[in-house]
């Protein structure tokens, strides 16, 4: 007992510190997640009392058609995504570390679409842009070629969000190009001295010295693109069509608590999303030691 009012008296201020903390933890983030993991094995509307109904919630994502077509458009969108915004974020930090004047300025341009992207703004602003009237088909008709709706076809609606996802690669970029800047340049020398190209560089040195740079911008890319919501919803105005083709997971999760108020379904789908990417996750770290390589 004695120890242990040592030990408060010794450490009392930083508990106080702490404190705070903790009661935003416990309040915003441990009591709304345990809530919400009872909720997805209930029936609940928000207007009446949470009936426990078991794992019924998850027996019926296998056989809800829109589920499980919003699940496919996120696969989708993931898959392409992804890989687009981070070669297009590796390429130009590659260019912009050429030695370029006025480095600070584009990096700030490219920088700039990362901050406002995904902004309510910007989507309403895709939305014109690829409208039946909008500047793409301005630009096509000016060659004389036919323009289409974007947004309103289904072969196409998913892939200008691809594009907006793309153009958002400032903050990828802006990590690449300060990993960049951390290879040692008499690495690049004696390469050039052994006779080895740009490419080949760019094989045996930048590209290896960048895997710890490429696996973390892979993993934050990986949970935003799972989490999109916004441009979808402005774009489809909440609908996720024309036919499904932009219905993304969050977009039905939305529809589901907040639309048909179905709490306890939404709080299953959220769930889910949370094992999907935490498995996704745990996948990459697991098998990041054969492809990610360390300076010792």
């Amino acid at each position: 007992m004695n120890a242990i009012r040592s030990f408060w008296k010794t450490n009392w201020v930083g508990y106080m510190f702490v404190t705070p903390w903790l009661i935003g933890l416990l309040g915003l983030s441990a009591f709304p997640m345990g809530y919400s993991l009872y909720l997805a094995f209930t029936n609940y509307d928000l207007f009446t009392t949470p009936k426990w109904i078991g794992t019924s919630n998850f027996v019926e994502m296998v056989h809800d058609k829109k589920y499980l077509a919003s699940v496919g458009v996120t696969i989708k969108y993931v898959l392409l995504s992804v890989p687009l915004s981070l070669s297009f974020a590796l390429s130009i930090a590659l260019l912009l570390n050429r030695g370029i004047r006025g480095l600070r300025v584009y990096r700030a341009i490219y920088y700039v679409p990362s901050l406002f992207g995904g902004s309510v703004a910007v989507a309403l602003l895709w939305r014109q842009i690829f409208g039946g009237e909008g500047l793409i088909n301005s630009i096509l008709h000016r060659f004389g070629l036919e323009g289409m709706n974007w947004i309103a076809t289904p072969s196409t609606a998913l892939y200008t969000l691809i594009i907006l996802s793309t153009w958002q690669f400032g903050s990828a970029m802006v990590i690449f190009l300060a990993g960049i800047k951390q290879i040692p340049a008499d690495l690049y020398e004696s390469a050039r001295m052994d006779g080895a190209g740009r490419w080949r560089q760019f094989q045996s040195i930048t590209f290896p010295m960048l895997t710890p740079i490429i696996f973390f911008n892979l993993v934050m890319n990986i949970i935003h693109a799972f989490q999109a919501f916004t441009s979808a919803y402005i774009v489809s105005g909440g609908a996720g069509g024309p036919l499904n083709s932009t219905l993304f997971y969050t977009l039905y999760l939305y529809q589901k608590g907040f639309a048909q108020f179905n709490m306890g379904y939404a709080a299953a789908m959220a769930w889910m999303l949370l094992i999907t990417i935490a498995f996704i996750t745990s996948l990459i770290f697991v098998t990041s030691g054969r492809w990610v390589h360390y300076q010792e």
